[in-house]
């Protein structure tokens, strides 16, 4: 019998609605992110973000889904904006260190929550995003959220990891893997003793101290691109 892997691991996680830790790559951000199925958040995943990883809360979109809700790149949008605000060309991404292009999109609330920004707030629109994706009900997006909200949305390259290789598409990716549906959380994990991003050595401890498992990007990669 074989060994389970711990990319088997990290599959079954994603498919319990547990937290997966995911180190891109040295030569990219070179960061730790907490990655989970989308379907699945809770008030309380939130507070283990905000609590254990510090990053930027985000919500990441299959291409095919935002394809389907007419979800565009933010680039695009102040790129149509500029006619009117021609200030806004000068803003153009055009040399992020690490990548061609952003995966930024909007930010949204779900149109029941208050300020949006609370635990309770974000999980809401957070997997009731992800619910509404798995069940195609593309139409209701605009009645059931609003924009600018709290909750980053990212929107996944077309082919995922195929054609860029961000948490982004390696944490859709991960969800494609397990069979669960392709919107999940990324969260950076960050270092508040140095201001820098948390080190795979104690990213590594931290996974080992509350049971999680850590595997590198190309882990994920490599097994999406064998399908």
């Amino acid at each position: 019998m074989n060994q389970e892997t711990d990319l088997d691991k990290a599959l079954e996680a994603i498919r319990n609605g547990q937290f997966v830790l995911v180190f891109d790559d040295d030569d990219r951000e070179g960061e730790v992110d907490m990655i989970i199925a989308s379907e699945f958040v809770t008030p309380k995943s939130i507070a283990t973000m905000r609590n254990d990883a510090g990053g930027l809360i985000c919500n990441c979109l299959h291409d095919d889904f935002c394809e389907a809700i007419h979800l565009p790149f933010m680039v695009d949008i102040m790129k149509a904006a500029t006619e009117k605000y021609p200030e806004l060309a000068k803003l153009a991404p055009t040399d992020i260190p690490y990548d061609e292009r952003s995966s930024f999109s909007v930010w949204a609330n779900h149109r029941k929550s208050f300020t949006g920004v609370t635990d309770h707030d974000r999980a809401m629109t957070i997997s009731e995003m992800a619910i509404m994706m798995k069940e195609g009900r593309f139409d209701e997006f605009g009645a059931t959220f609003r924009s600018p909200g709290h909750v980053c949305l990212l929107r996944g390259a077309e082919g995922l990891v195929k054609n860029r290789q961000g948490h982004t598409e390696i944490g859709l990716a991960l969800c494609e893997l397990a069979g669960v549906t392709p919107v999940c959380v990324v969260c950076e994990m960050m270092d508040g003793e140095t201001g820098q991003a948390t080190s795979v050595a104690d990213a590594r401890k931290y996974a080992e101290e509350n049971g999680l498992v850590l595997l590198r990007g190309e882990d994920i990669i490599n097994e999406y691109l064998k399908e």
